[in-house]
């Protein structure tokens, strides 16, 4: 148990201090102003930094239960990972579309010229789709989602050094997470930055209170 919840009292305490930062920020001007499909920006807010607080946690259940005491594999055998790898994409998915959601609900709160913030959201899509690109052909998704967690044999996994792995081999911290920038840009919206902005940094809290760890337990 001591080995599931290693780093996680450092997760515990960078999120509540981001969500304290949040809940500041929050009294912006414009943060609240807009609604969607009857859903008010406030309540889209709320539950887009809630799916990204499930999702990682989930994640950290899931990866360590697995890496440290076999769980999911003892009680689901073969399809352990693609069982878990269904959560995992539900939940992946659901954050770029509740903060696409989040910005058309909070359109033009965030003052910025138009076309400035059309050429970051181009500048913000080339990488993000050229990490699609590489995680297709040479990382695979299989891995990108944790498949080292499952496979007893992962320690003799070589590490990809191709395609956007060969600028950072965290590139999937460094530039995925890139596009879930584009919204508040695209919309020019300051709620969907602000949760954009706590979504990349929560993603490094992950990386360092539960991947690196298990990285370095994995393949030494």
């Amino acid at each position: 148990m001591k080995l599931i919840f290693e780093g996680q009292f450092t997760h515990l305490a960078a999120a509540f201090l981001l969500l304290t930062i949040v809940y500041a920020l929050s009294e912006m001007p414009g943060f609240r102003e807009g609604i969607f499909l009857d859903v008010s920006t406030l309540n889209l807010a709320i539950l887009a930094v809630t799916v990204t607080i499930v999702h990682q946690i989930y994640v950290w259940l899931c990866w360590r239960m697995e890496l440290h005491r076999r769980l999911l594999t003892r009680l689901l055998g073969n399809k352990a990972f693609n069982v878990y790898a269904v959560g995992f994409v539900f939940l992946i998915v659901c954050r770029p579309i509740l903060i696409f959601a989040l910005g058309w609900s909070n359109r033009e709160t965030l003052v910025i010229n138009v076309w400035l913030g059309y050429g970051i959201c181009a500048f913000l899509f080339i990488p993000t789709a050229y990490l699609m690109f590489s995680i297709k052909h040479y990382f695979t998704f299989r891995r990108a989602f944790g498949i080292d967690h499952f496979d007893p044999n992962a320690s003799n996994i070589a590490f990809v050094r191709q395609g956007i792995f060969r600028w950072s081999p965290n590139a999937m911290y460094v530039f995925g997470f890139m596009g879930l920038w584009i919204p508040a840009f695209l919309f020019q919206s300051v709620t969907a930055l602000i949760v954009a902005a706590f979504s990349h940094v929560y993603i490094w809290v992950h990386y360092y209170a539960t991947e690196k760890p298990d990285m370095v337990r994995i393949y030494g």
